[in-house]
Parts: C-alpha cells; sequence; structure tokens
C-alpha cells in the first residue's frame, strides 16, 4: 500500500446511522430477511440525536447504510436539510474482509448512488461495518472506493481486536494513491498508554470508559497533532431498545451505560470542536 501522510485538521464527530437490530454483535441472532420484521427505531433515535446537534451546534459525518436510506429516505433527507455531511456505511451492514472485490463494488456503488439520489448531496466518505475492512491487502478496497467517485474512507483501527484492527496503520490521517486516484484514510483514534495502543473516543470504548478519562485522551491526541474522529450510533442512546438473548460479553458491550451517553455527548460538545469529515479534504 502507497500512502504519505497527510495534514492534521479540527477533530470531527460522526454517526453510523444503523438501527439496533443491523448491528454485527447479533448477526448470529437476528437474519438480515427478518430485518423488516423488526421493530424500526431509528427515526425516533437519529431525531433525537439530530436535535441534540442542533443544540450544541455541531455539525456531523453521517455514515448511513444503503438499506436504512431505501427504507427511510426522509431521514436521510432530514439530516441533510439540518447540515450534516452523508457518508456511505456500505448497504446492508456486510463485513468487508466477507466479500469478493466484485460484491464489494456492486454493494458499495448501490448505496453511494442511493444516497445521492435521496440527499442529493455528493457522497465522497465511506466507513466499513464494524471497521471491517481485510487485514493484509487493502488496496483493492481503496481502488474500488476511488473509483467509485469516493475520497475518503475511515475504517481503519489501529489495534489489533479479534473481529477488526490494523496494529500497523498510522495513527495520523494518510493518503492512499491507487490507479484510480487518492483516498484519504481518517484512522479511529488510539494514544499510547504503558507502551500500548489504547483505543478510544466512540462505541463501547464511549460508553464503558469514564467520561473523563476519554476526555483526557481526546486532549492528548490533540496536543500531539493528531484530530480525533468520534463515532457513536444511534441505537446508544436508545435505552428502550429490544433486549436480545446474547451471552455475558456480548450484553455488556452492548447495552452497558447507554443510558449516559447523552450526557457525555453534551459534554464531549462542550469540550471540544468538530468539522466533517469532508471538509477536512480541504486541508491538503
Amino acid at each position: 500500500m502507497t500512502g504519505r501522510a497527510a495534514p492534521t485538521a479540527a477533530n470531527s464527530f460522526t454517526v453510523d446511522v444503523e438501527d439496533w437490530f443491523q448491528v454485527s454483535a447479533f448477526r448470529h441472532h437476528i437474519r438480515r430477511e427478518d430485518w423488516p420484521t423488526r421493530e424500526w427505531r431509528l427515526d425516533r433515535t437519529m431525531d433525537r440525536l439530530l436535535a441534540l446537534m442542533a443544540e450544541a451546534g455541531v455539525r456531523a459525518t453521517c455514515f448511513v447504510l444503503g438499506w436504512a436510506a431505501e427504507r427511510a429516505p426522509d431521514l436521510v433527507r432530514r439530516i441533510a436539510a439540518a447540515g450534516h455531511e452523508i457518508a456511505s456505511h456500505g448497504y446492508a451492514h456486510e463485513l468487508v474482509y466477507d466479500l469478493t472485490p466484485t460484491a464489494f463494488r456492486e454493494l458499495v456503488h448501490r448505496s453511494v448512488e442511493t444516497l445521492r439520489d435521496v440527499s442529493g448531496q455528493p457522497v465522497i466518505g465511506f466507513r466499513a461495518a464494524s471497521f471491517s475492512l481485510p487485514r493484509g491487502d487493502r488496496q483493492w478496497v481503496y481502488e474500488i472506493l476511488a473509483a467509485e467517485g469516493l475520497r475518503y474512507d475511515s475504517s481503519i483501527f489501529p489495534i489489533r481486536r479479534r473481529f477488526y484492527g490494523h496494529p500497523e496503520a498510522p495513527w495520523a490521517p494518510y493518503d492512499v494513491l491507487t490507479p484510480a486516484g487518492r483516498v484519504r484514510e481518517f484512522p479511529l483514534p488510539v494514544i499510547s498508554l504503558f507502551g500500548q495502543g489504547m483505543p478510544f473516543g466512540g462505541g463501547g470504548y464511549f460508553r464503558l470508559y469514564p467520561y473523563r478519562l476519554t476526555r483526557a485522551m481526546l486532549r492528548r491526541a490533540n496536543a500531539a497533532g493528531r484530530p480525533v474522529v468520534v463515532y457513536v450510533h444511534p441505537w446508544e442512546l436508545d435505552t428502550g431498545q429490544p433486549r436480545q438473548p446474547v451471552n455475558a460479553i456480548t450484553r455488556f458491550r452492548h447495552y452497558n451505560h447507554i443510558d449516559r451517553v447523552e450526557g457525555r455527548l453534551r459534554r464531549l460538545w462542550t469540550n471540544f470542536t468538530f468539522t466533517p469529515l469532508g471538509e477536512r479534504l480541504n486541508h491538503a
């Protein structure tokens, strides 16, 4: 993979726009073909998040599933009308490392075309479901993204976890050069703690760490000249979502402290400023 360091810029707040039944942790409990029969809660949870962001004056990058955009086009239009950037989260939360290049291209194309048609916005960003870019050769992924008109990705977590992570990846934004064009990678945030890379800034990390620790990590990354990409899911504000019969570890990771997310977001938006990822490309 060919890359070069990209200039640093402001932090970004991002939203993975998916409903509670679409998360990877439930993929063995809820079949994709059963999605249409599940309670749809995304409109109310995303509208709540939109109201909170409007109150705080925060503009986000919203990575939207193509499947969700087809089901709720008016929601995507409300997100765009509120001044947020629309980007692709793939079509139906497929894990990229399980796809062939042909399947990946078809799903990205369907997602991007749907989001462009519905929102009336250019769509230039992508985030893989569950940060699932393949380990090893990822050049084909970036080449497909560039060929589909996408200019940046935010799927790389520079750590190693069981199902995701790329510990060899840079911690700061960088460019990947492909025959189809250049793609900027905005990695998810990591800092060094006791000689180890420690992830933070979104999802379970944001819910399970004390907020003061998240704030300290974000300040430390910024002091080192690295912008931070924070991420959240609308279902993380939804205390009334249907509970699933999952194992204790999954239950802890998915449900713990969702009642604290709204308050923590208010504090986060008070302590830091954020710029949509697409606007950070102008810092090149």
